[in-house]
């Protein structure tokens, strides 16, 4: 016999953290819906954000190098699916809900721009005085509003739980926690993993690929980069000579392993210490919860500095996205003046919301090649120079 919801809701209740956040106790979703047969609430959500229109666009947004420009290098997609393994990792070795952990991972950067963190720069300054744009609020307004799979609701209708931890950052916005009169003051410590993990995977990932396109060197790592050269010897002395791929391979899985260790260990001592017994009871804590050591953490702003310093501000990285942000804010004023040249479902919206915002919505969901290819389309520009010009070793 398949395993039931309520039997699933059993095994959660056996075997996770008194701290843990059972899919039994969600707070439930903004429009009530018959609960799924053989899954939790929690996995429902899952499915639902797998497959979303906009999880599917991530596979052509960038991460850090311009989406298009080498087969090997990550993208929004693929980074997100990595941040949702090291959620899952973690919140096993704390016992906590692995299918929420999952879920909030898998959805935090749905509301991710074309062109990365320039083009979330880019949009919030466009939108200053319109509401602003930020990613995570936009992941939010992605999953609530813009979505339109259901007869019945706008949006996805996921849980409160995993809404909750889409909101890293508390601002205006309405915080899930407003709608149901729950003071929280923290997240649950599920969102507080991905958050984390979140950290984790770009600066390890990052590093990986500043690799594999050749503006990183081994040897600069080993100079300025103690976390690297602490991961290299390990390595050199368990495995001897290794050829180079295989080598920052593994150096680059162990300073994740570490980093994970880490954080498991802390955050078990820093439990114990705040006294929770309850999800909500870590709700009301001033401080995160899940966290690094100081000494990790440390050594974690070296990498984050070297690689702002060497990868993030390198002209070939850089550059591109230069152009890609003139085509960012051109292509709003451009809008702006030829509302009939936006996308019917946007022009319905700004009768609700205004031209700003909708505009801001159909330029954020946009994938980087479709946003160049439409740039040229509706304004006759000449194709960007540079724009999928490989950077990286290619597949043979």
């Amino acid at each position: 016999m398949p395993c039931t919801q309520k039997e699933l809701e059993d095994i959660e209740k056996q075997t996770l953290a008194p701290y843990a956040q059972l899919s039994a106790n969600t707070r439930g979703r903004n429009y009530p819906e018959v609960p799924p047969e053989w899954r939790t609430e929690y996995q429902r959500d899952r499915d639902r954000v797998i497959h979303s229109r906009a999880f599917r666009r991530l596979e052509y947004k960038t991460q850090v190098f311009l989406n298009g420009t080498g087969d090997h290098l990550r993208t929004r997609l693929t980074h997100t699916i990595e941040v949702a393994a090291i959620s899952r990792n973690i919140g096993r070795a704390l016992r906590l809900n692995e299918d929420l952990a999952e879920t909030i991972a898998l959805a935090h950067d749905l509301g991710h721009s074309p062109f990365g963190h320039k083009g979330e720069t880019v949009l919030a300054r466009l939108m200053k005085g319109h509401g602003g744009f930020e990613h995570n609020q936009q992941s939010l307004r992605i999953v609530e509003e813009l979505e339109q799979k259901y007869p019945r609701f706008s949006g996805l209708n996921l849980t409160w739980e995993v809404r909750e931890g889409l909101v890293k950052h508390h601002t205006a916005y309405d915080h899930p926690s407003k709608r149901k009169g729950f003071p929280a003051r923290s997240s649950s410590l599920e969102a507080q993993v991905a958050n984390l993990a979140d950290e984790i995977t770009y600066y390890s990932h990052d590093l990986d690929d500043g690799l594999d396109s050749d503006l990183l060197s081994e040897s600069q790592l080993d100079r300025h980069v103690r976390i690297w050269r602490e991961a290299r010897r390990t390595v050199e002395r368990q495995y001897g000579k290794l050829p180079d791929e295989c080598r920052r391979y593994f150096i680059i899985r162990w300073i994740i392993d570490l980093q994970v260790k880490d954080v498991v260990m802390t955050t078990e001592k820093l439990i114990r210490r705040a006294g929770v017994t309850s999800a909500d009871e870590v709700r009301l804590q001033s401080k995160s919860l899940v966290q690094y050591s100081e000494s990790r953490r440390e050594l974690n702003l070296e990498l984050r500095n070297f690689l702002y310093k060497n990868l993030y501000y390198n002209p070939v990285v850089n550059e591109p996205h230069i152009r890609a942000r003139q085509i960012l804010e051109e292509l709003f004023h451009f809008y702006c003046e030829h509302h009939s040249s936006i996308g019917a479902m946007a022009r319905k919206r700004a009768r609700r919301d205004g031209w700003p915002r909708a505009i801001c919505d159909y330029l954020s969901g946009m994938t980087d090649r479709y946003a160049i290819l439409e740039h040229q389309r509706l304004t006759g520009a000449s194709p960007m120079h540079g724009a999928f010009t490989p950077v990286a070793r290619q597949s043979p």
